[in-house]
């Protein structure tokens, strides 16, 4: 039979066959010594055959190839990494300022990351009701931002309802994926999306501004107007990795776009001469957050590589 995995554990699984079936389901254990560079062979998202036992168990045979994926450090093992989840057509960025914030450096590695897997990315700026003056202008910073550089964005709040409507014709009939720092409003946002759902929510600490982690594990659920989305665990940081210094560039679109306009070809947009990007940078037409984000994730692959 063919399946999709709609839930992870790490040790069991949840598939949904073609019918709407749900099964579950554990893996053979060759799967566990082929993929030896990511701490979990099978991810939420994957596509894979299996067969059902005498007891009903359903043993996975084969994953099928990945469509594309998404990936962060593993938490226990810093030379492996964690698949998040698989066969993603748009990525979701759950994104709030206050309550907690949401640092632009953040943003940049989720970003950095889904390009690197051809994942394109909707940034969704939560909690729009709670927002002072002062609060609503930092918004129209973050979108100026970022709508500059080609990435759609839409402002939502799960309380009052605003924009909830145009939240879900765009996920309307796609594989989605949900993200963003505990505490800023996705079981919340996903509730108010499908009322049976019944997620469990948190309060953000008032002591350290910080989410308490609600989702435990990755797990898929479809959508009562068509589609399915794939809830992640509240995400700290994301590591960057399978990733070389030379590389990073490709993912910040507005530093690719001036790539071939640097003297050097291999020009990495640091202290060279005749540099397009840093040109830019004096002229304000890349973001100094952006530049910064850009500088600390090539030192950070360096590090990682030594």
């Amino acid at each position: 039979m063919k399946g999709r995995v709609i839930k992870s554990t790490g040790s069991w699984y949840l598939l949904r066959n073609e019918e709407g079936e749900i099964f579950k389901a554990r893996i053979r254990g060759k799967f566990r010594l082929d993929n030896i560079q990511h701490t979990n062979p099978v991810a939420v998202g994957d596509f894979v055959d299996f067969e059902v036992d005498k007891d009903g168990l359903a043993v996975i045979q084969k994953i099928h190839e990945r469509k594309n994926y998404i990936i962060r450090r593993s938490v226990n093992l810093s030379k492996k990494s964690h698949i998040i989840a698989s066969n993603i057509d748009k990525a979701f960025l759950v994104v709030t300022l206050d309550n907690p914030k949401t640092s632009f450096g953040f943003i940049d590695r989720f970003l950095v990351t889904a390009e690197a897997y051809h994942i394109p990315v909707m940034l969704v700026f939560n909690k729009m009701d709670t927002y002072d003056e002062e609060m609503l202008e930092e918004v129209k910073y973050y979108k100026f931002i970022y709508e500059n550089i080609g990435y759609e964005t839409i402002e939502v709040s799960a309380l009052t309802g605003f924009n909830i409507d145009q939240l879900k014709s765009e996920l309307k009939g796609i594989t989605s994926l949900i993200a963003g720092h505990s505490g800023v409003g996705k079981s919340t946002l996903m509730n108010v999306l499908h009322p049976n759902l019944d997620l469990k929510t948190s309060v953000v600490s008032d002591f350290n501004q910080k989410g308490q982690h609600t989702t435990t594990f990755a797990e898929m659920y479809e959508w009562p107007f068509g589609g399915f989305s794939i809830d992640t665990p509240g995400i700290k940081e994301f590591g960057l990795v399978e990733m070389e210094r030379e590389e990073i560039q490709h993912y910040f679109p507005e530093i690719f776009e001036l790539k071939s306009e640097c003297k050097f070809d291999n020009c990495l947009h640091l202290n060279e001469p005749k540099c397009a990007v840093n040109q830019a940078v004096e002229n304000a037409e890349i973001a100094p957050s952006r530049y910064e984000n850009y500088l600390g994730f090539m030192e950070e692959v360096s590090q990682n590589k030594s």
